[in-house]
């Protein structure tokens, strides 16, 4: 064997190339800091290397990969898809381990990413009274409540960690409520300017949809200073994250949130490819699929997360 691991960075690809390339730019920052590691890169879509042959690359010639979910929200595609994608590579390659860390996640690195965010818009906007300027989180929206969950739970941390009177979720799409209910609202609630934070790792067709969302709401609300932040992927916090994920001791084989989980190959007929965004309802785990066919629990209590 020529090297002993590869570190695999799974992205979750976007329509826009400049997005693909910035992961691939972070990759290679990160080989920088560490010259010795094998580290590679895959999509899950919008991508030429895809799940499949990035788990093909990742094995060749060493005895095991490391698969990194390189994504901040574990929704469908990291729930569903990866797990299915790492159960043929091990068909594949019964001579490579498996082992994969858990989803870049809504944790404390990220939260000091996003107050750190907060604390340069607020200069940009000469340091405004914190009780008449609203905050937003802007996040991609998904049909897992669970994935939508975690973004509520960092408003809630900046709500308690700042002195800011509204702090409020918003999302780019396939959930509510959308970025220009949530700043109709603050401006009636009598708010003088208003920070939007995207939360968001790297660059793609949404960011570029919320600049111009914004451009269109400075024109709206005259009387509002907007201050709108920006991706984050390079910042260095991220960079320690990835390190701390892989420094720790994994067990063989290591397991995603739902990797094994034996609701999810039920579910999985009704994902496949289809990315429908039809919100599920529901405490608990709740992933019966959106069509009732009578043979899934409406609800596991053993089960604490959603499918899309």
């Amino acid at each position: 064997m020529t090297n002993a691991i590869t570190f695999l960075l799974v992205g979750h690809g976007s329509r826009n190339r400049d997005g693909n390339k910035e992961t691939l730019h972070f990759a290679a920052q990160w080989r920088e800091r560490h010259p010795d590691w094998r580290i590679e890169v895959c999509f899950i879509e919008h991508a030429e290397v895809l799940l499949d042959e990035g788990l093909d690359r990742a094995a060749r010639g060493v005895s095991k990969v490391m698969v990194i979910p390189f994504i901040l929200n574990a929704a469908g595609h990291v729930k569903m898809e990866l797990p299915a994608a790492l159960k043929r590579a091990r068909e594949r390659h019964p001579q490579v381990e498996f082992a994969v860390t858990r989803h870049i996640g809504m944790g404390r690195e990220i939260f000091a990413v996003l107050q750190s965010q907060l604390g340069r818009l607020m200069k940009q906007l000469a340091v405004p009274d914190p009780m008449t300027t609203g905050v937003i989180l802007l996040g991609r929206g998904s049909s897992d409540i669970g994935a939508n969950g975690e973004l509520a739970r960092m408003a809630r941390w900046i709500f308690e960690a700042n002195e800011h009177e509204l702090v409020d979720l918003a999302f780019t799409g396939v959930t509510w409520p959308r970025l220009e209910t949530v700043v109709q609202r603050q401006v009636r609630l009598g708010m003088m300017q208003i920070c939007i934070i995207p939360v968001y790792l790297f660059s793609g067709v949404l960011i570029e949809r919320i600049k111009v969302q914004v451009e269109r709401l400075q024109r709206q609300y005259p009387q509002v200073a907007f201050g709108l932040g920006s991706y984050f992927g390079f910042d260095k916090g991220i960079f320690d994250l990835l390190d701390d994920k892989v420094g720790g001791e994994l067990p063989a084989g290591g397991m995603l949130e739902c990797d094994g989980c034996k609701y999810r190959e039920l579910a999985e007929a009704e994902h496949l490819h289809e990315h429908s965004h039809t919100a599920l309802a529901g405490p608990g785990c709740g992933q019966a699929p959106v069509h009732d066919h009578g043979h899934l629990p409406a609800h596991n209590p053993g089960c604490a997360h959603q499918h899309d």
